[in-house]
């Protein structure tokens, strides 16, 4: 047990072809005050009994430290969001953008509420010299700090933290070598995106415009010919295309060559020679998550997430992964790959590439965090031992002959070591507790050739995992150029069901089997979202103020309780127009314009 003291301070089914036919079909009022009544409670909190209030790996950390030396900790509230019910409520909404913002919203009222009187001792003791670099979390509720051992164990007198773990700091990339290669001739296309069929998809007019894809790595050569018009504009806050997580500045420059070379495979755009990216019309946001010796710790990733989830990223790419997480660092990632896919994102992860050295790191902990978290889709495979769901899907790499990769991690991974979870269990000899079957599929990952680091108009091989993984995360981003509302639970079925075969079932060294874009992209029936609701924006939603109605030829709005009753009319010719003085509630809105109608659903917060 944890010694007390106390110190006083100074203050579905996927059928090709036949898929995206209820998207945007409108709620029935009838239907709306169901979902309402069932969804008026927005937080859940879970039991945490079994979990120490200070985990192993600090006590362990604590004892090799001086008194007044400073250990990195996360400290989770045990308060954490429901995500069974968070997606339920975020489902609520109808557009993708609308989800997004209030998962962004409702997490963020969740953090602030519960984190506020630690957040009040943390200050306190920051005063007096016991903790530094304090900082929130919203994406997961939880604060990491540079705290004493004094500091660590006074917050674990209080009645509202489920644990307080070790923040270190390990490589998340296996060691590489960048090995140059020569610039193609006549625009070549590298052969791991015909491997996939990328050309195809191109020919068809998606090219991934419109998406932004956040990379969550070692930063990219920001000025590198191929990623010229590729990157994100973060406007005067962030004007070198995101954010560097790991030094806590806006400059994501790439020391090491991973970022750099997983963001050509994403969108190079073949302008020094070769084309290398399979979605060139998609636009990369930089976020370096890792230290120049090639380190990272799990909170720059998520707090990278964080990031990229509450600044408009469609979808991400992690080719990184934590080798053997404890139970608390598990814990972490999957909650706050919960709340991404609750926010209506999804994330190609890689597998890791371990699998030759099983003797040190053995089934079923092969596969690295966070590729151990389950899809957002689980495969009729799976469901004889079925569990919860994440934004993850995992990807292992294949040599260019379509076999599996000497290095490519082998499923499965399980969850019955985190109490909180306690699903998808493992036995090598059960046909029942067959784990969580990883990777969901795999790409090429073998002498790739993509950008180099080292020169402006350069181009290097490189092998794993990582390789494999960005081909997955930019076939997304070819699908969402197609269709910006797919979810994630569409997107992963999609992918898998026409992935190529490469076993008879789905397993732990193929997933679903070879990526294959074309099949996907092809797979989608175009269903884009109603021209009437393209160009109508009712913004912020939901909102903690007023909201704001854009839509050209308005002519009235009327907004209505739940309950049918008229709130608010409002006669207008201008195209612009704001609804104030809102109760918080959730209301209707019918937007008249000349001959049609439509109908938006709002949620006011406060």
């Amino acid at each position: 047990m944890d010694k007390k003291r106390t110190t006083c301070y100074f203050f579905s089914n996927f059928t090709p072809k036949v898929l995206i036919q209820n998207l945007n079909m409108k709620t029935s009022m009838n239907t709306i005050r169901i979902v309402v009544l069932l969804c008026m409670v927005v937080f859940g909190v879970s039991g945490h009994a079994s979990m120490p209030i200070i985990d192993p790996s600090l006590r362990s950390e604590m004892n090799k430290r001086g008194d007044d030396e400073k250990i990195k900790v996360n400290i989770l509230m045990t308060e954490q969001s429901d995500f069974v019910r968070l997606e339920k409520e975020a489902g609520f909404f109808g557009a993708k953008r609308e989800r997004r913002d209030y998962v962004v919203a409702t997490l963020k009222q969740q953090a602030e509420a519960s984190q506020a009187e630690l957040l009040n001792q943390l200050k306190a003791m920051e005063m007096v010299g016991m903790v530094e670099d304090i900082r929130p979390l919203w994406i997961v509720n939880s604060i990491s700090c540079l705290a004493n051992k004094q500091a660590i164990n006074d917050l674990a007198n209080r009645g509202d933290i489920m644990t307080i773990y070790y923040v270190d700091r390990v490589p998340m990339i296996s060691e590489y070598e960048l090995i140059p290669a020569p610039k193609g001739s006549s625009r070549e296309i590298t052969p791991n995106l015909l491997q996939v069929k990328a050309p195809e998809v191109w020919e068809q007019g998606y090219t991934g415009q419109g998406v932004l894809i956040a990379l969550i790595d070692t930063g990219v050569r920001l000025d590198h010919a191929d990623l010229e018009g590729r990157l994100w504009d973060g406007g005067p806050e962030y004007p070198h295309h995101g954010y560097d997580f790991a030094y806590h500045n806006d400059n994501p420059f790439d020391a090491l060559g991973h970022g750099t070379h997983v963001a050509g495979i994403l969108c190079g755009t073949g302008v020094s020679g070769t084309q290398t990216g399979i979605a060139p019309g998609a636009t990369i946001m930089v976020l370096k998550v890792f230290h120049d010796d090639n380190t990272c710790e799990e909170t720059d990733y998520i707090a990278a997430m964080q990031f990229a989830v509450e600044h408009g990223a469609d979808v991400l790419n992690m080719s990184l992964g934590r080798p053997l997480p404890n139970e608390a660092q598990k814990l972490m990632s999957r909650k706050a790959c919960e709340n991404t896919l609750a926010a209506g994102l999804v994330a190609g992860v890689s597998a890791g590439n371990v699998r030759q050295i099983q003797y040190l790191i053995p089934i079923p902990n092969n596969i690295t965090l966070p590729a151990q978290c389950p899809p957002p889709y689980l495969h009729e495979d799976q469901m004889v031992n079925p569990g919860g769901r994440s934004c993850v899907i995992s990807v292992g790499a294949l040599n260019d002959d379509n076999t599996i990769a000497g290095f490519s991690s082998e499923g499965p991974s399980q969850w019955t070591d985190v109490p909180d979870f306690d699903d998808y269990p493992y036995a090598s000899d059960s046909t029942n507790e067959i784990g969580l079957i990883r990777p969901d599929l795999c790409a090429p990952g073998v002498q790739i050739k993509s950008l180099d680091y080292n020169s402006p108009t350069g181009y290097a091989f490189l092998d794993g995992t990582s390789m494999a993984t960005p081909l997955v995360t930019g076939t997304i981003a070819l699908m969402l150029s197609k269709n910006k509302e797919l979810t994630p639970e569409i997107i992963d079925e999609v992918l898998e069901c026409t992935a190529v075969k490469l076993s008879e079932h789905k397993s732990n060294d193929f997933g679903s089997g070879l990526l294959d874009a074309w099949a996907a992209v092809q797979a989608i029936d175009y269903d884009a979202v109603n021209d009437q609701q393209q160009e109508m924006l009712v913004y912020p939603n939901p909102s903690i103020g007023d909201f704001t109605v854009t839509c050209q030829g308005l002519k009235e709005i009327n907004v209505f309780s739940l309950d049918g009753k008229l709130v608010q009319h409002l006669e207008t010719t201008n195209d612009t127009e704001q609804i104030l003085g809102l109760k918080a509630g959730i209301y209707v809105l019918q937007i008249m314009k000349e001959n049609t109608v439509s109908y938006h659903k709002i949620l006011k917060i406060k």
